[in-house]
C-alpha cells in the first residue's frame, strides 16, 4: 500500500494517526466518535456515539428505528446481529393478491435493533457511561444543525416518495421529516426535539424504554390503531445475536463478512470464483479487468438471491457456499462474453456505514432503514421512523426467503473486516443496497490486486451489475472501457447518480499507524489522533 500513490483525482486524502481513528459519511458524526475519543473513550464507545448521531444528522439513510450489525477486534473477530424479526402474528393472509411485500407501510416493517445493537456493544466493550455516548446525537437534534449537501439532495429526492403518501400512519412521519411540506436544503438548520427527548429517554434506560416499556408502548399502541401488526410481546422478545464472522482468503488477505441473513456472503463468493484469474496481469481499468470482476459477482448473485435469508431456513449451508472446489466449477462458466442470464448453482449437499479504531478496539458497523427513510411511519411524539426491512423478503412459494411470522429477512447491509496473517488490517465497509457487496468486491481487488491506498481504493470508478447483463458504470469510467464491455455483449450505461455506486469508509492499521479514508461520494469525513 502506497500512501503516496494517488492515481484517482480527489480533494481527499489519507488521514493518518496512532491512538485513534474515526471514519464515516458525516462530519458531525465523525465529530461525535472523536468526542469520545477526547473524553477517555475506546473504539466501541467511539462506534456507537457515532451511529447514535448518525439517526439524527443523516435520517436519510437511517434512523432510531433501524437495523444495524457489527464486526468488533478485540484479539480475535466477534460479530453482531442487530437485525429484527417479522411480527409474530404475520401471516401470508396479510399478502392476498400481492406480487411483493410493500416497500412503504406497516407490512414491510420488521422489528428495529438498531438500539439492542448499541446496548449489546457497549455492554461488552464500552469504557464511558452509556448516557454520555448520545450526548452529541442529542446536541445536534436539539440545537440544530445544518444539513449537508448530499443528505440534502437525498431529502429533497424522497418528497416525491413520501409527501404523497395519505393515511393516519404516515402524517406523524411528514409533519417531522417534511414540516413545510418540503425538504430542508443544504445548509439549512433541521432540528427535532421529539428525536433529542427519545434519545435521552433510551440513554436513561439502558435502551429498554424502547423494547419493554414507554417507548415500546408507544411503539405498539401506534401499530395497532394504525393497521400494524407489530406487539408489545415482539418488541420484548428481540435481542441482538452474537455470531461467528465468515471469511475467505483472497490473494494475501482474509476477508471476513457477517453469516445469513446478511448479503455479505455474496462477496466472498464472488472473490473465491476471482482467486483464480490473475488480475494483477491486466490494467485496472482495462476490460479484462472489469470483464472478470462483474462475471464473477453476477454468479455470485445468482446464489445468494436463491439461497440466504434467515440462518434458521438457509437454502444451503454456508459451507457448500464457500467451497473453492464449487467457485471453481462456477469460474468455468466465465467466457469471453457476459453471461445474460445467470443461473444459482447447486452446490453439492438508503444505509449508514462508520468504522472506528484505537489501539486495541477496531470496529466496523453499519445500519440502515433500508430504501432511504425506511416504511414512512413515525411514533408520533418520539421521532422513531421504523425501518422496512421486510420488503426485502419475497412471497414465493418454497423460497427460503419467504415472508413468514418472527424471522429475519434478507439482509443488504454488510459490514467488512480485513485481515493478513491472522493479525488485524482493519474495518471497512460500502454502502448502498445489493452495491454493498459489488463495493466490497472492487475495494478489496483494488487493495489487494492494485496496491491502493485506502482512499484511493475508495475513489477509483465504479461499476454496479444490476441484473441479466445490466451493468451501470460511473461517469469517471474510460470511455474506451464502455464500449469494450458493450463488445463482450454487456448492457452498459453510464449514470452521473454518484447515489448508485455506494459510500465507503476504511481504516487499516500499517506498522502501528491507522490509515484511515472516507468516501468522497458522500459529505464524509475520516479524523485521526
Amino acid at each position: 500500500m502506497n500512501l503516496t500513490d494517488y492515481p484517482y483525482p480527489s480533494t481527499r486524502r489519507v488521514v493518518l494517526g496512532k491512538r485513534g481513528a474515526v471514519a464515516t459519511s458525516q462530519p458531525l458524526a465523525t465529530l461525535a466518535g472523536m468526542e469520545m475519543f477526547w473524553a477517555g473513550g475506546n473504539a466501541v464507545d467511539a462506534a456507537i456515539a457515532t451511529a447514535i448521531a448518525l439517526t439524527v444528522v443523516e435520517p436519510t439513510s437511517n434512523g432510531i428505528g433501524s437495523d444495524a450489525f457489527a464486526i468488533v477486534w478485540d484479539g480475535k473477530l466477534h460479530g453482531l446481529n442487530g437485525s429484527g424479526k417479522s411480527p409474530a402474528e404475520l401471516t401470508l393472509e396479510h399478502f392476498a393478491g400481492m406480487s411483493q411485500v410493500p416497500e412503504l407501510g406497516w407490512l414491510g416493517v420488521t422489528v428495529p435493533g438498531a438500539v439492542s445493537a448499541w446496548r449489546s456493544l457497549w455492554e461488552r466493550w464500552g469504557k464511558l457511561p452509556f448516557e454520555q455516548l448520545f450526548a452529541p446525537a442529542i446536541r445536534y437534534a436539539s440545537e440544530g444543525f445544518p444539513v449537508s449537501p448530499v443528505t440534502s439532495q437525498a431529502w429533497k429526492r424522497a418528497e416525491n416518495v413520501y409527501l404523497p403518501l395519505s393515511g393516519a400512519e404516515f402524517a406523524p412521519f411528514k409533519e417531522v421529516f417534511f414540516p413545510q411540506n418540503r425538504a430542508p436544503a443544504a445548509g439549512e438548520v433541521w432540528k427535532s426535539q421529539v428525536h433529542a427527548k427519545t434519545l435521552r429517554a433510551i440513554a436513561s434506560t439502558g435502551g429498554e424504554s424502547f423494547y419493554r416499556v414507554e417507548l415500546a408502548e408507544l411503539i405498539a399502541a401506534f401499530a395497532a390503531d394504525t393497521g400494524g401488526l407489530l406487539t408489545l410481546a415482539d418488541l420484548a422478545a428481540h435481542q441482538a445475536d452474537w455470531v461467528e464472522p465468515i471469511s475467505t482468503n483472497y490473494r494475501d488477505l482474509t476477508v471476513w463478512e457477517l453469516p445469513p441473513n446478511t448479503q455479505g456472503i455474496a462477496t466472498l463468493i464472488a472473490l473465491n470464483i476471482l482467486e483464480g484469474f490473475e488480475l494483477s496481469r491486466y490494467p485496472r481499468e482495462s476490460v479484462e479487468s472489469y470483464h472478470l470482476q462483474i462475471e464473477a459477482m453476477k454468479l455470485a448473485f445468482a446464489d445468494v438471491h436463491r439461497y440466504v435469508t434467515d440462518a434458521r431456513f438457509l437454502g444451503v449451508p454456508v459451507e457448500l457456499m464457500l467451497d473453492k472446489t464449487y467457485a471453481a466449477e462456477r469460474r468455468q462458466l466465465i467466457g469471453e462474453k457476459a453471461i445474460t442470464l445467470a443461473h444459482p448453482g447447486l452446490p453439492k449437499g438508503g444505509t449508514v456505514y462508520l468504522a472506528t479504531a484505537d489501539g486495541e478496539l477496531m470496529v466496523s458497523f453499519i445500519q440502515s432503514n433500508y430504501m432511504g427513510f425506511g416504511s414512512g411511519i413515525l411514533i408520533p411524539g418520539t421521532g422513531i421512523a421504523i425501518q422496512n426491512r421486510g420488503a426485502a423478503f419475497t412471497l414465493e412459494s418454497g423460497h427460503p426467503n419467504q415472508i413468514g411470522a418472527a424471522k429475519r429477512p434478507f439482509h443488504t447491509i454488510i459490514p467488512g473486516f480485513l485481515t493478513q496473517d491472522s493479525q488485524p488490517l482493519g474495518p471497512f465497509g460500502v454502502m448502498g443496497a445489493h452495491m454493498q457487496p459489488q463495493g466490497h468486491l472492487q475495494v478489496v481487488v483494488n487493495l489487494a490486486d492494485y496496491g491502493m491506498n485506502p482512499q484511493a481504493a475508495l475513489d477509483a470508478p465504479r461499476w454496479q451489475f444490476v441484473s441479466g447483463n445490466n451493468v451501470l458504470l460511473e461517469q469517471s469510467v474510460p470511455q474506451h472501457l464502455v464500449s469494450a464491455l458493450a463488445e463482450r455483449s454487456h448492457d452498459v450505461q453510464l449514470s452521473a447518480e454518484t447515489k448508485l455506486f455506494g459510500k465507503g469508509q476504511i481504516i487499516l492499521r500499517q506498522s502501528g499507524v491507522l490509515v484511515a479514508a472516507s468516501e468522497p461520494r458522500s459529505d464524509g469525513l475520516a479524523l485521526a489522533i
